[in-house]
């Protein structure tokens, strides 16, 4: 199902979604005098909530360039800070936002937020399509460490230290950082220099333990759900991406980008966001 999209051809789509979703926007629009707030959220044709789950070593700025794209094209847009503590205790917090949310959503997650996405939407009504963005895809009792390995190209242990930090009823956890110095090349090649030291500055370590938790549930058997395929991911090898697409039954496009695919290339994976977004309207 894997179809590389050019970035001009992205580019193109992209535009020419705009313009379909803008007509449609100007066809829908209401007086406010005359529609109830409320009742607007809830209307079938209203544009889904885009909730977008950071993964690990990365923040919800990492999503910034796909946030301006959504918000052109009038969609809300939520980019909550995951703690990135232990799976089960991240999808919770993940599903309390969900819960605030009026209206259809559609739940994106990049990297181990795909592995929180998948248990965080298990009987969430609201969340109508899921979008993984070079992401987990876990099968119940498959842990985000084990795919990983699945396949060989993964250079993250090289690239990674640990460290420790205090454990709300004592004790200690260990958590993973990238080096700095290997920042760059291991997440985010091909992102400016400058930009890739701010990312590697203010990266957010991930415990390991959440690395290793298996999950319980997997809500992408019951919801529809596109992938992207980051080509020359050094994170998780691409063909393990590609593995988990194909098991998964995802719409599946492939671009020649890195782990931090929505830093470097944040037309691609808007666009794939906003297929599913058309998808979720037409009621697809």
């Amino acid at each position: 199902m894997n179809s590389p999209i050019p970035r001009r051809a992205v580019t193109a789509s992209l535009l020419a979604g705009a313009a379909a979703l803008g007509t449609a926007g100007a066809t829908l629009a209401a007086p406010a005098s005359t529609a109830e707030p409320s009742a607007e959220r809830h209307r079938p044709s209203a544009r889904p909530t885009v909730v977008l789950v950071h993964g690990a070593f990365a923040d919800a700025s990492s999503w910034s360039g796909v946030i301006e794209r959504l918000q052109h094209e009038g969609h809300p847009v939520l980019a909550p800070a995951l703690p990135l503590r232990g799976l089960a205790s991240d999808a919770a917090y993940i599903r309390s936002v969900l819960d605030s949310v009026a209206g259809p959503v559609v739940l994106v997650g990049h990297s181990y937020g795909g592995s929180v996405i998948s248990a965080a939407a298990n009987g969430a009504a609201r969340v109508k399509a899921l979008v993984y963005i070079a992401a987990f895809v876990p099968e119940v009792g498959e842990s985000a460490l084990a795919l990983t390995d699945k396949y060989p190209g993964s250079t993250l242990a090289q690239a990674t230290s640990s460290q420790h930090y205090p454990l709300p009823g004592g004790g200690q956890g260990e958590e993973l950082v990238i080096r700095k110095e290997l920042f760059r090349k291991q997440f985010a090649a091909g992102v400016p220099v400058r930009t890739a030291q701010v990312m590697a500055a203010g990266q957010r370590p991930i415990a390991l333990a959440a690395l290793q938790e298996k999950a319980t549930v997997a809500a992408w058997k019951k919801i529809p759900r596109w992938y992207l395929v980051a080509g020359e991911d050094r994170n998780i090898p691409p063909a393990a991406e590609r593995w988990m697409a194909r098991r998964a039954g995802a719409r599946t496009v492939e671009v020649r980008a890195p782990h931090a695919v929505s830093v470097s290339d944040p037309a691609p994976v808007t666009e794939l966001i906003l297929r599913a977004t058309r998808s979720v309207r037409a009621g697809r």
